[in-house]
């Protein structure tokens, strides 16, 4: 019975709270959104000058060139590449690409933080919206339980009322899980883009270094 109680209590308190829950939800998206923006810009070789220093290496397999153009420039690619070509000062190339892979690893962790929390928003905040508007619609049938001598049509008036307040709720929900999903599909992309073509030049490096060896033997 206490516990029934508890429950018709916390049912009452109705979709305002949940509402101003979505707003947090929407809020903190928007600021994951700036952060991963400025994220990826912060660590994105430039492209023009880190495609001339990879395909100054690959055609003339200067590996001290490559490593001198790489050292001062900044981004994610560039570090996987030269974590590669450390490796190889030493000769061996048994793990030039193990440590491409995984420094690429330890960028990915970097890349991905913060994308789960907008996943889990884009996929639960539409459920947190109905959740909104069944604990309206409660509180809307309790008022109109406790209210008492008013007309027919005033109490269906304020049925009503209360009903198109709930829905709002789902409506929110909706709102800001639209925009959520994009979010997500699109930082899931740009991971994926980013991870792909760090892996594509570490092997089109490593094949090169490959062919160098095999030429001196």
């Amino acid at each position: 019975m206490l516990l029934e109680q508890k429950m018709s209590q916390f049912a009452l308190l109705g979709a305002g709270w949940v509402l101003w829950l979505m707003v947090i939800l929407s809020v903190m998206c928007l600021g994951l959104a700036l952060e991963r923006g400025l994220y990826f810009v912060l660590n994105r070789s430039p492209a023009a000058a880190f495609e001339a220093a990879l395909g100054s290496f690959l055609s003339a397999g200067n590996r001290a060139a490559l490593d001198g153009a790489l050292k001062d420039m900044k981004g994610l690619e560039a570090r996987v590449i030269r974590a590669g070509l450390a490796v190889a000062k030493d000769g061996k190339l048994e793990g030039v690409e193990a440590a491409m892979a995984g420094t690429l690893q330890f960028e990915r962790a970097g890349l991905e933080r913060g994308v789960l929390i907008v996943g889990t928003v884009a996929s639960n905040v539409p459920f947190v919206g109905l959740f909104g508007t069944v604990l309206g619609i409660i509180k809307a049938f309790h008022d109109l339980s406790l209210s008492t001598g008013a007309a027919a049509g005033d109490n269906a008036g304020a049925v009503m009322s209360g009903i198109s307040e709930a829905l709002v709720s789902t409506a929110m929900g909706l709102a800001v899980a639209i925009p959520a999903v994009v979010l997500y599909n699109l930082l899931q992309s740009q991971i994926k883009g980013i991870c792909s073509r760090c892996e594509s030049m570490g092997f089109l490096v490593l094949a090169r270094l490959q062919s160098e060896r095999g030429g001196a033997a």
